[in-house]
């Protein structure tokens, strides 16, 4: 990978993927760690710029404390390393296909015989326990191909790093965000009785991908979401071809994505004259919203933020169990969360300027739910939206 390279334009400088291993390396030395690998997609991403839908199989980025890192991935996808990477070529590293769903090998026996090559033997290794592509199975095959070294949980130590995003990772986020605004905007216009919800979906990727001006959407971390009438009681149903009747509650939930950074956004829609139960629970939702970004400011705590939403929502006689927020920035399907801090009770993680999140205000009640959602950076003046959608509940007449 080069800044002037014909085929690929890498998304950020060398400089600041230099920072983000020298941080990642100062933290496995303050965890007790000589080695990690990452089996993350976006920890790879984040750290080399590696970038390519092969995350289906077996692929991982190792950094070493005193080396540079290293790809390890399928042999057919070693290109892709090369074109979207600076690691050194000897460093990008292609294993046998015949490993590929192979009854008893697999992949890490390889990567196993990798890491004694390298002297590595012995070291302390970081794993991703809860990334969703590392495997049980990947795991077995490691911990018997290096029975001297000893193996243990890297507790999303680059997730971790990756928390407070930088001004150019800002940029990113901004760009998703108007992305999002432009998606969500469409899907509202397409929203009418009779129209089939797979016609809506359709018009929310069109517009996730042609993006905004000067500015293409990539694919996001999780597909566009739609629930209707009482499909809004629950949040992850997704599209089916039945018609959107003539008086029902439609939530839509998606995101933006620019060069993999997202942020998401969930909208409450009601078509023909909505009943006070609807209105009191929007309400009462957009108000606790307000309330927790106003209150999201570097040196609160997560858990603070929460506590001022459910205070309001409380206060109208509703309540919610889960988290109502969690971290968002960089990352590839099937989520777009980081897994790192929650706004949530409990959650101690002190908010610093430049952090992002999805405030995900959904409430969802026996027969029916709401939200309007807003993804945020957390500014001296409190949370900044960085989507444009009103934040109300859209009636269509």
């Amino acid at each position: 990978m080069s800044e002037d390279n014909p085929v690929y334009t890498p998304p950020f400088s060398k400089a600041e993927y230099n920072r983000r291993l020298a941080e990642t390396k100062k933290r496995m030395a303050d965890a007790g760690f000589d080695l990690i690998i990452c089996q993350d997609p976006a920890n790879m991403n984040w750290l080399t710029g590696f970038d390519g839908w092969s995350f289906y199989t077996p692929q991982v980025v190792l950094v070493h404390l005193d080396e540079e890192p290293i790809w390890f991935g399928r042999a057919q996808d070693a290109k892709a390393a090369h074109i979207t990477t600076d690691i050194p070529p000897n460093n990008i590293i292609g294993y046998s296909e015949k490993l590929i769903h192979h009854a008893t090998g697999h992949p890490y026996d390889e990567l196993a015989d990798l890491i004694k090559h390298r002297g590595w033997a012995s070291a302390r290794i970081g794993v991703e326990l809860d990334a969703h592509y590392y495997t049980a199975r990947a795991h077995a095959h490691l911990v018997e191909g290096v029975p001297d070294a000893k193996v243990s949980d890297s507790e999303q130590l680059v997730n971790w790093a990756r928390l407070v995003k930088s001004d150019t990772e800002l940029v990113y986020m901004r760009e998703a965000g108007a992305i999002c605004t432009a998606a969500m905007n469409r899907a509202i216009e397409k929203v009418a009785p009779g129209v089939a919800q797979y016609e809506v979906i359709a018009e929310v990727y069109r517009a996730q991908v042609l993006g905004v001006e000067g500015a293409y959407g990539d694919y996001t971390g999780l597909c566009p979401l739609i629930q209707v009438g009482e499909g809004t009681s629950t949040p992850h149903l997704t599209w089916s071809d039945q018609p959107i009747p003539r008086e029902t509650l439609v939530m839509l939930e998606m995101a933006g994505a620019r060069h993999h950074y997202h942020a998401p956004l969930t909208r409450t829609l009601y078509l023909g004259s909505p009943p006070s139960e609807v209105t009191a629970l929007t309400r009462t939702i957009i108000e606790g919203v307000d309330a927790a970004l106003d209150m999201a400011r570097p040196g609160v705590t997560c858990e603070a933020v929460e506590a001022v939403w459910q205070k309001v929502l409380n206060q109208a006689g509703y309540h919610k169990d889960s988290r109502v927020g969690y971290s968002v920035g960089l990352n590839y399907p099937p989520d777009w969360g980081e897994r790192t801090a929650s706004l949530r009770p409990g959650d101690q993680t002190v908010l610093q300027s430049g952090m992002c999140f999805h405030f995900q205000s959904g409430v969802w009640l026996e027969t029916l739910g709401a939200a309007v959602s807003e993804s945020f950076v957390v500014t001296k003046r409190g949370g900044e939206r960085l989507c444009n959608v009103r934040p109300e509940l859209i009636v269509i007449d």
